[in-house]
């Protein structure tokens, strides 16, 4: 199993009247999150998608617990539970500054060719950096 952590701190532009996080937010965190981990494992967005292949959102769920609150720094650890196949999953779990959790959720996203929108297997980089997470 591969994890990862990454902190960001609330921004007054990101919270509703009540200095709550605003609901929608957290799909963004969690995009931080993702691409955060990705970084960690030595594998670049920016490369696959030059190479080639993207990784649109088929589905995510979000389960609000606490409320996040302006200019607290939250920690957001990301799991991909198993090694991906057309398709991968991350999970997410979102911690206050006191180490409540406060949400959770999941995201899958798809491996798609750039040109046609076919799906496609993930790339060999990406498979050889997280086997070792799942041995």
């Amino acid at each position: 199993m591969f994890h990862s952590e990454t902190q960001l701190r609330v921004r007054y532009a990101e919270t509703d009247q009540m200095g709550y996080v605003y609901y929608g937010n957290y799909a963004m965190y969690f995009e931080v999150a993702r691409v955060e981990a990705m970084r960690s494992a030595s594998f670049s967005y920016r490369e696959m998608e030059e190479n080639g292949v993207m990784m649109p959102v088929l589905e995510s769920h979000f389960r609000y617990l606490k409320p996040g609150k302006y200019d607290e720094l939250l920690r957001i650890k990301t799991t991909i539970p198993q090694m991906p196949g057309v398709r991968i999953r991350f999970e997410y779990q979102v911690f206050n500054e006191e180490e409540e959790l406060i949400t959770e959720g999941w995201t899958t996203l798809t491996f798609l060719k750039k040109d046609s929108h076919q799906p496609t297997r993930p790339p060999k980089n990406l498979l050889d950096l997280l086997k070792p997470f799942f041995e």
